[in-house]
Protein backbone atom coordinates (compact mmCIF):
# COMPACT_ATOMS: atom_id res chain seq x y z
CA UNK A 1 0.00 0.00 0.00
CA UNK A 2 1.26 3.43 -0.91
CA UNK A 3 1.65 6.12 1.74
CA UNK A 4 2.40 8.86 -0.80
CA UNK A 5 -1.22 9.93 -1.23
CA UNK A 6 -2.16 13.20 0.39
CA UNK A 7 -5.74 14.50 0.59
CA UNK A 8 -4.90 17.49 -1.63
CA UNK A 9 -3.96 15.23 -4.52
CA UNK A 10 -7.50 14.26 -5.44
CA UNK A 11 -10.55 16.19 -6.54
CA UNK A 12 -9.68 19.53 -4.95
CA UNK A 13 -9.42 18.29 -1.35
CA UNK A 14 -7.45 21.35 -0.33
CA UNK A 15 -6.72 22.22 3.28
CA UNK A 16 -6.89 25.98 2.91
CA UNK A 17 -10.13 25.98 0.90
CA UNK A 18 -11.84 23.22 2.84
CA UNK A 19 -11.03 24.43 6.31
CA UNK A 20 -12.21 27.88 5.34
CA UNK A 21 -15.68 26.38 5.72
CA UNK A 22 -15.03 25.79 9.40
CA UNK A 23 -14.90 29.49 10.21
CA UNK A 24 -18.15 30.51 11.83
CA UNK A 25 -19.30 26.88 12.09
CA UNK A 26 -17.20 25.37 14.87
CA UNK A 27 -13.67 25.43 16.13
CA UNK A 28 -11.63 22.26 15.93
CA UNK A 29 -11.81 20.18 19.09
CA UNK A 30 -8.63 20.91 20.97
CA UNK A 31 -6.50 18.97 23.39
CA UNK A 32 -6.35 19.14 27.14
CA UNK A 33 -3.00 18.27 28.60
CA UNK A 34 -4.64 17.18 31.85
CA UNK A 35 -7.08 14.76 30.18
CA UNK A 36 -5.38 13.30 27.11
CA UNK A 37 -7.05 10.09 26.04
CA UNK A 38 -5.45 6.72 26.42
CA UNK A 39 -7.47 4.82 23.78
CA UNK A 40 -5.92 1.48 24.73
CA UNK A 41 -8.03 1.35 27.89
CA UNK A 42 -11.22 2.78 26.37
CA UNK A 43 -13.73 0.07 25.38
CA UNK A 44 -14.77 0.14 21.72
CA UNK A 45 -18.20 -0.45 20.22
CA UNK A 46 -17.94 -1.09 16.49
CA UNK A 47 -21.12 0.32 14.95
CA UNK A 48 -20.60 -1.10 11.47
CA UNK A 49 -19.85 -4.69 10.58
CA UNK A 50 -21.49 -6.98 8.03
CA UNK A 51 -22.61 -10.55 8.69
CA UNK A 52 -23.47 -13.05 5.94
CA UNK A 53 -23.08 -16.65 4.88
CA UNK A 54 -22.64 -17.21 1.18
CA UNK A 55 -22.69 -20.97 1.68
CA UNK A 56 -26.38 -21.05 2.66
CA UNK A 57 -28.55 -22.99 0.20
CA UNK A 58 -30.06 -19.71 -0.98
CA UNK A 59 -26.69 -17.95 -0.93
CA UNK A 60 -26.49 -14.28 0.01
CA UNK A 61 -26.77 -11.15 -2.15
CA UNK A 62 -23.62 -9.68 -0.57
CA UNK A 63 -20.60 -11.73 0.51
CA UNK A 64 -17.91 -9.09 0.90
CA UNK A 65 -15.25 -7.79 -1.48
CA UNK A 66 -13.43 -10.15 -3.84
CA UNK A 67 -10.49 -10.32 -1.42
CA UNK A 68 -12.77 -11.83 1.24
CA UNK A 69 -12.69 -15.30 -0.20
CA UNK A 70 -14.45 -17.27 2.55
CA UNK A 71 -17.81 -15.56 1.82
CA UNK A 72 -18.72 -16.19 5.47
CA UNK A 73 -18.73 -13.47 8.13
CA UNK A 74 -20.10 -14.51 11.51
CA UNK A 75 -19.79 -13.13 15.06
CA UNK A 76 -17.35 -15.75 16.35
CA UNK A 77 -14.77 -14.97 13.68
CA UNK A 78 -15.20 -11.26 14.28
CA UNK A 79 -14.85 -11.65 18.06
CA UNK A 80 -11.52 -13.50 17.74
CA UNK A 81 -10.11 -10.68 15.63
CA UNK A 82 -11.65 -7.69 17.42
CA UNK A 83 -11.40 -8.45 21.14
CA UNK A 84 -7.58 -8.28 21.26
CA UNK A 85 -7.87 -4.71 19.93
CA UNK A 86 -10.23 -3.59 22.68
CA UNK A 87 -13.53 -4.06 20.83
CA UNK A 88 -16.18 -5.24 23.28
CA UNK A 89 -19.32 -4.97 21.16
CA UNK A 90 -20.51 -4.63 17.58
CA UNK A 91 -23.58 -3.64 15.58
CA UNK A 92 -24.30 -5.57 12.38
CA UNK A 93 -25.60 -3.54 9.43
CA UNK A 94 -27.60 -5.50 6.88
CA UNK A 95 -26.32 -5.41 3.30
CA UNK A 96 -29.02 -7.75 1.97
CA UNK A 97 -32.24 -6.44 0.48
CA UNK A 98 -34.02 -9.75 1.16
CA UNK A 99 -36.57 -9.06 3.85
CA UNK A 100 -36.12 -12.53 5.36
CA UNK A 101 -32.46 -11.72 6.03
CA UNK A 102 -33.55 -9.36 8.78
CA UNK A 103 -34.51 -12.48 10.72
CA UNK A 104 -31.33 -14.29 9.67
CA UNK A 105 -29.24 -11.37 10.94
CA UNK A 106 -31.00 -11.43 14.31
CA UNK A 107 -30.61 -15.20 14.58
CA UNK A 108 -26.90 -14.97 13.70
CA UNK A 109 -26.35 -12.21 16.28
CA UNK A 110 -28.43 -13.49 19.19
CA UNK A 111 -26.13 -16.32 20.40
CA UNK A 112 -22.94 -14.23 20.60
CA UNK A 113 -22.89 -11.53 23.27
CA UNK A 114 -20.36 -9.42 21.37
CA UNK A 115 -23.32 -8.43 19.16
CA UNK A 116 -25.10 -5.51 20.84
CA UNK A 117 -27.33 -4.49 17.96
CA UNK A 118 -28.62 -5.08 14.45
CA UNK A 119 -29.49 -2.53 11.77
CA UNK A 120 -31.83 -4.29 9.36
CA UNK A 121 -32.97 -3.52 5.86
CA UNK A 122 -36.63 -2.74 5.15
CA UNK A 123 -38.26 -0.75 2.34
CA UNK A 124 -40.10 2.24 3.83
CA UNK A 125 -42.06 2.85 0.62
CA UNK A 126 -43.77 -0.58 0.74
CA UNK A 127 -47.18 -1.05 2.40
CA UNK A 128 -45.96 -3.96 4.53
CA UNK A 129 -43.25 -1.83 6.18
CA UNK A 130 -45.19 -1.24 9.41
CA UNK A 131 -45.92 -4.95 9.85
CA UNK A 132 -42.29 -5.95 9.35
CA UNK A 133 -41.02 -3.16 11.59
CA UNK A 134 -43.33 -4.22 14.39
CA UNK A 135 -42.29 -7.87 13.96
CA UNK A 136 -38.54 -7.31 14.04
CA UNK A 137 -38.60 -4.53 16.60
CA UNK A 138 -39.91 -7.00 19.17
CA UNK A 139 -36.31 -8.23 19.40
CA UNK A 140 -34.38 -5.65 21.48
CA UNK A 141 -31.28 -6.20 19.31
CA UNK A 142 -33.10 -4.60 16.37
CA UNK A 143 -31.90 -1.00 16.51
CA UNK A 144 -32.94 0.43 13.15
CA UNK A 145 -32.81 0.07 9.38
CA UNK A 146 -30.48 1.07 6.58
CA UNK A 147 -31.93 2.79 3.52
CA UNK A 148 -29.87 2.80 0.33
CA UNK A 149 -29.15 6.14 -1.28
CA UNK A 150 -31.03 5.13 -4.44
CA UNK A 151 -34.28 5.92 -2.61
CA UNK A 152 -33.34 9.58 -2.31
CA UNK A 153 -34.35 12.19 -3.20
CA UNK A 154 -37.37 10.94 -5.18
CA UNK A 155 -38.93 9.11 -2.23
CA UNK A 156 -38.92 12.25 -0.11
CA UNK A 157 -42.04 13.29 -2.02
CA UNK A 158 -43.73 9.95 -1.30
CA UNK A 159 -46.15 10.29 1.66
CA UNK A 160 -45.99 6.54 2.38
CA UNK A 161 -42.19 6.66 2.58
CA UNK A 162 -42.24 9.57 5.02
CA UNK A 163 -45.01 7.99 7.09
CA UNK A 164 -42.90 4.85 7.46
CA UNK A 165 -39.89 6.81 8.65
CA UNK A 166 -42.10 8.59 11.16
CA UNK A 167 -43.03 5.15 12.48
CA UNK A 168 -39.32 4.36 12.73
CA UNK A 169 -38.76 7.52 14.76
CA UNK A 170 -41.75 6.75 17.00
CA UNK A 171 -40.23 3.32 17.67
CA UNK A 172 -37.06 5.14 18.85
CA UNK A 173 -35.01 3.45 16.12
CA UNK A 174 -32.27 4.76 13.82
CA UNK A 175 -31.95 5.14 10.06
CA UNK A 176 -28.52 4.51 8.52
CA UNK A 177 -27.61 5.65 5.03
CA UNK A 178 -25.25 4.13 2.47
CA UNK A 179 -22.73 5.40 -0.09
CA UNK A 180 -22.34 9.11 0.71
CA UNK A 181 -22.76 11.71 -2.01
CA UNK A 182 -23.65 15.39 -2.17
CA UNK A 183 -27.15 14.43 -3.26
CA UNK A 184 -27.48 12.18 -0.23
CA UNK A 185 -26.30 14.92 2.15
CA UNK A 186 -28.87 17.35 0.77
CA UNK A 187 -31.53 14.66 1.02
CA UNK A 188 -30.70 14.07 4.69
CA UNK A 189 -31.23 17.76 5.39
CA UNK A 190 -34.64 17.56 3.70
CA UNK A 191 -35.51 14.36 5.55
CA UNK A 192 -34.56 15.97 8.85
CA UNK A 193 -37.01 18.76 8.05
CA UNK A 194 -39.75 16.21 7.36
CA UNK A 195 -39.01 13.83 10.27
CA UNK A 196 -37.05 15.90 12.81
CA UNK A 197 -37.24 13.27 15.56
CA UNK A 198 -35.58 10.56 13.46
CA UNK A 199 -31.95 9.87 14.33
CA UNK A 200 -30.02 9.60 11.06
CA UNK A 201 -26.53 8.13 10.77
CA UNK A 202 -24.51 9.06 7.68
CA UNK A 203 -22.22 6.10 7.05
CA UNK A 204 -18.68 6.30 5.63
CA UNK A 205 -18.62 10.06 5.02
CA UNK A 206 -14.78 10.21 4.96
CA UNK A 207 -14.84 8.27 1.67
CA UNK A 208 -16.58 11.14 -0.12
CA UNK A 209 -13.93 13.03 -2.10
CA UNK A 210 -15.52 16.26 -3.36
CA UNK A 211 -14.22 17.63 -6.63
CA UNK A 212 -12.91 21.17 -6.81
CA UNK A 213 -16.18 22.28 -8.40
CA UNK A 214 -18.16 20.68 -5.55
CA UNK A 215 -16.28 22.13 -2.58
CA UNK A 216 -18.53 25.15 -2.03
CA UNK A 217 -21.66 22.97 -2.11
CA UNK A 218 -20.00 20.38 0.14
CA UNK A 219 -19.06 23.00 2.72
CA UNK A 220 -22.50 24.60 2.57
CA UNK A 221 -24.49 21.41 3.12
CA UNK A 222 -22.18 20.29 5.94
CA UNK A 223 -22.56 23.71 7.57
CA UNK A 224 -26.32 23.13 7.51
CA UNK A 225 -25.89 19.61 8.91
CA UNK A 226 -23.78 21.10 11.72
CA UNK A 227 -26.92 22.77 13.09
CA UNK A 228 -28.99 19.55 13.16
CA UNK A 229 -28.39 17.45 16.31
CA UNK A 230 -30.14 14.31 15.02
CA UNK A 231 -27.69 13.88 12.12
CA UNK A 232 -24.75 11.66 13.17
CA UNK A 233 -21.71 10.47 11.20
CA UNK A 234 -19.63 7.32 11.16
CA UNK A 235 -15.97 8.17 10.75
CA UNK A 236 -15.61 4.93 8.83
CA UNK A 237 -13.95 4.04 5.52
CA UNK A 238 -11.28 6.59 6.40
CA UNK A 239 -8.85 4.22 4.71
CA UNK A 240 -10.06 3.98 1.12
CA UNK A 241 -8.62 3.71 -2.36
CA UNK A 242 -7.71 6.84 -4.29
CA UNK A 243 -6.33 6.23 -7.77
CA UNK A 244 -5.64 2.64 -6.72
CA UNK A 245 -3.65 3.55 -3.61
CA UNK A 246 -4.47 3.51 0.10
CA UNK A 247 -2.69 5.92 2.43
CA UNK A 248 -2.41 4.15 5.78
CA UNK A 249 -0.62 6.96 7.64
CA UNK A 250 -2.69 9.27 9.82
CA UNK A 251 -1.06 12.37 8.35
CA UNK A 252 -2.88 11.82 5.07
CA UNK A 253 -6.27 11.87 6.80
CA UNK A 254 -5.92 14.17 9.81
CA UNK A 255 -7.17 17.35 8.13
CA UNK A 256 -10.27 15.64 6.78
CA UNK A 257 -10.99 14.11 10.17
CA UNK A 258 -10.47 17.47 11.87
CA UNK A 259 -12.94 19.04 9.45
CA UNK A 260 -15.65 16.39 9.92
CA UNK A 261 -15.23 16.42 13.71
CA UNK A 262 -15.58 20.20 13.66
CA UNK A 263 -18.83 19.88 11.69
CA UNK A 264 -20.53 17.14 13.70
CA UNK A 265 -18.98 17.96 17.05
CA UNK A 266 -17.85 15.56 19.73
CA UNK A 267 -21.37 14.27 20.45
CA UNK A 268 -22.28 13.01 16.95
CA UNK A 269 -19.24 11.00 15.78
CA UNK A 270 -19.20 7.19 15.80
CA UNK A 271 -16.63 4.45 15.21
CA UNK A 272 -17.29 1.81 12.55
CA UNK A 273 -14.82 -0.61 10.98
CA UNK A 274 -16.92 -1.66 7.96
CA UNK A 275 -15.52 -5.19 8.34
CA UNK A 276 -15.29 -7.27 6.16
CA UNK A 277 -16.04 -4.76 3.42
CA UNK A 278 -12.70 -3.22 4.39
CA UNK A 279 -10.78 -6.41 3.51
CA UNK A 280 -8.44 -5.77 0.61
CA UNK A 281 -8.25 -2.07 1.47
CA UNK A 282 -6.87 -2.24 5.01
CA UNK A 283 -6.52 -4.77 7.79
CA UNK A 284 -8.84 -4.59 10.77
CA UNK A 285 -5.86 -3.68 12.94
CA UNK A 286 -4.93 -0.80 10.61
CA UNK A 287 -8.50 0.54 10.73
CA UNK A 288 -8.61 0.47 14.54
CA UNK A 289 -5.04 1.68 15.02
CA UNK A 290 -5.53 4.75 12.82
CA UNK A 291 -8.50 6.10 14.78
CA UNK A 292 -6.87 5.26 18.11
CA UNK A 293 -3.84 7.25 17.03
CA UNK A 294 -6.04 10.16 15.98
CA UNK A 295 -8.05 10.27 19.21
CA UNK A 296 -4.97 9.84 21.38
CA UNK A 297 -4.39 13.59 20.93
CA UNK A 298 -7.95 14.46 22.01
CA UNK A 299 -9.33 14.79 25.53
CA UNK A 300 -10.25 11.44 26.99
CA UNK A 301 -13.89 12.50 27.20
CA UNK A 302 -13.97 13.04 23.41
CA UNK A 303 -12.35 9.68 22.69
CA UNK A 304 -14.87 7.91 24.94
CA UNK A 305 -17.71 9.55 23.07
CA UNK A 306 -16.37 8.44 19.70
CA UNK A 307 -15.54 4.88 20.71
CA UNK A 308 -18.74 4.05 22.62
CA UNK A 309 -20.77 6.74 24.38
CA UNK A 310 -22.23 8.35 21.27
CA UNK A 311 -23.27 4.97 19.89
CA UNK A 312 -25.03 4.18 23.17
CA UNK A 313 -26.94 7.44 22.92
CA UNK A 314 -27.69 7.11 19.20
CA UNK A 315 -28.43 3.39 18.74
CA UNK A 316 -29.36 2.63 22.36
CA UNK A 317 -27.69 -0.73 21.90
CA UNK A 318 -28.14 -3.63 24.30
CA UNK A 319 -25.49 -4.20 26.97
CA UNK A 320 -25.00 -7.96 27.14
CA UNK A 321 -21.77 -8.52 29.13
CA UNK A 322 -19.96 -6.84 32.00
CA UNK A 323 -17.14 -5.91 29.59
CA UNK A 324 -19.51 -3.62 27.73
CA UNK A 325 -19.72 -0.13 29.24
CA UNK A 326 -22.79 1.63 30.50
CA UNK A 327 -23.78 5.29 30.64
CA UNK A 328 -25.11 4.87 34.19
Amino acid sequence: MSEKYKPGNRGGWNRRELLAGVTGVAGLIGTNAMAIAAPADIPVIDTHIHLFDGTRPQGAPYTGPKEFTSHISLPGEYRAMAEPLGVVGAIAVEASGWVEDNLWLLEASQPDTIMVGVVGCLAPEKPEFAEYLDRYHKNPLYRGIRVNQRFFPAQLSNPAFIASLKLLAQADLVMDTANPSLELLHSMVRLNDLVPDLRIVIDHLPVLDPKQSELADYRAVLAEIHTRPNLFVKLSEILHRVDGNVAVNLGSHRERLDYLVSIFGEDRILFGSDYPNSVGTATFEQVVSLVKEYFRSKPRSVAEKYFWKNSARCYKWVKRTTAQPSMS
